[in-house]
């Protein structure tokens, strides 16, 4: 087995791992760690396909564009983390309304009982 296979059966193993945490789990720490995980797998793929220069190596261009992409993943990372952040503290836990269980039965039965500020109006407070 070529270096070049083990990259690519790694890659393509690291993003399937990272797609099943992002489909496979409600909380949203997961999901963002499983898109990680699938930007990863991509960084290797990408490394693996790179051309190869006989007697120099592999072409410096994919390289830079790994190192750049780890640079917005991490930045990504970070604005995702801080978004299930904001979605924890305002409603409560750190899961989207529709991956909770009975999410469905709730939402239905609270349409239209809310005003546009998300509370509920009281005969003495017109909203």
């Amino acid at each position: 087995m070529t270096p070049e296979a083990l990259y690519v059966i790694a890659g393509a193993g690291v993003f399937m791992t990272g797609l099943a945490g992002t489909l496979g789990r409600a909380h949203l720490f997961w999901k963002v760690l499983g898109v990680n995980f699938m930007g990863s797998g991509i960084f290797l793929l990408l490394l693996a396909g790179a051309p190869r220069i006989p007697g120099e190596g592999a072409d410096p261009v994919p390289q830079a564009m790994v190192l750049t992409g780890i640079v917005v993943a991490t930045a990504a990372t970070a604005l995702g983390l801080g978004m299930a952040l904001r979605v924890a503290v305002r409603s409560g836990g750190p899961y989207l309304s529709e991956d909770m269980p009975g999410a469905r039965k709730k939402r239905t039965e609270s349409v239209g009982s809310r005003d546009d500020h998300g509370e509920t109006p009281t005969p003495g407070n017109p909203s």
